[in-house]
């Protein structure tokens, strides 16, 4: 399936090579050969710059749909790309790509290749549209392949850095939420798909905002959960409990009633993004029926125990489906 496609690259001038063939792959198989080279050429350089400039792990991927597919270049750094500069990066009339897609360049070090850069606007002239999200855990850089590498400047670059949550934290008026029983692992796989949900709408809305409108309507439901979510889903509980091995937690939590009717808001907003994903055909993969359950039980806690409801622990049944107060 095309959201299966991921590629971890391996370190050096083979990183490169591996990249520029999973880029035509995966435009093959989605049916858009007409994006292969373009595809190529953007990678050739983010993937260049990435394994100069960033820190591992580096990480492809395929996402957004099948009408406008999005390469993902993501890695641990913090640190976004620097458009208008020679930062690394191939130049394709410069560098023998055949002896790199021969395997016989095995013995090039990967720090000779910013040597023949051309910059960024490799990317930006292969690109219907280019951009990078700055995040927690580090950064992504995208771009969608154009048709036609293009004999202008190309797509103007987007950046996009975290929001300000401005830490606005009051004891006054909090209540205390149990969250009992929490899977660490499912907790995590929540935490990654939503976050890479939220992404994934975000930059449609940002890209394609005529062809998507309803994805800039939950892309602003979205932002308008960031301050909640960040103050209040007791993450570094999680991440303490999964470096000491446990597979369970008791969260113990405090905050407003309202910040927690707005952490139970989630619930609508994902099935919304899971509609839309099946109407658009996203390449993103679906929530199983699993996690959807468990999504809903972890953020139902919150809206009950706002309403004064004793806490429910976490049963395990994918099956069950706790009541929801609105």
């Amino acid at each position: 399936m095309p959201h299966r496609q991921v590629l971890t690259l391996t370190t050096g001038p083979r990183g490169v090579q591996e990249a520029r063939r999973w880029a035509v792959r995966t435009c093959q198989a989605i049916d858009r050969e007409d994006l292969c080279e373009c595809a190529e050429l953007g990678v050739s350089e983010l993937v260049t710059n990435a394994l100069l400039h960033a820190e591992p792990p580096i990480r492809l991927q395929l996402r957004g749909t099948t009408e406008h597919p999005r390469i993902e270049v993501s890695d641990a750094s913090l640190v976004p790309p620097q458009p208008g500069t020679r930062a690394g990066g191939i130049d394709l009339d410069a560098f023998d790509l055949d002896a790199f897609d021969s395997g016989t360049a095995d013995d090039i070090d990967i720090s000779t290749l910013s040597g023949f850069g051309r910059g960024l606007d490799i990317v930006a002239r292969a690109a219907v549209a280019w951009g990078a999200i700055i995040e927690e855990e580090g950064k992504t850089v995208w771009f969608e392949p154009a048709a036609e590498f293009s004999d202008d400047a190309g797509a103007e670059f987007q950046l996009m850095a975290p929001p300000d949550s401005g830490e606005q934290r009051t004891r006054m008026g909090e209540v205390a939420i149990q969250i009992k029983g929490v899977p660490v692992h499912a907790f995590s796989r929540f935490q990654r798909h939503y976050r890479d949900l939220r992404r994934e709408i975000r930059l449609l809305a940002l890209a394609h905002e005529d062809d998507y409108p309803l994805a800039k309507v939950l892309s602003e439901h979205f932002n308008a959960l960031e301050g909640p979510l960040r103050s209040g889903m007791g993450r570094e509980q999680v991440d303490d409990a999964l470096e000491a091995g446990r597979e369970s937690i008791d969260l113990r939590l405090r905050m407003t009633p309202q910040v927690a009717r707005q952490i139970g808001e989630l619930i609508d907003l994902l099935d919304a993004a899971d509609e839309f994903g099946r109407a658009e055909r996203l390449l993103t993969a679906p929530r199983l029926p699993e996690q959807r359950a468990f999504q809903i039980w972890f953020l139902s806690e919150f809206r009950r125990q706002a309403a004064g409801a004793a806490p429910q622990a976490w049963s395990g049944n994918a099956t069950t489906r706790p009541t929801i107060l609105s």
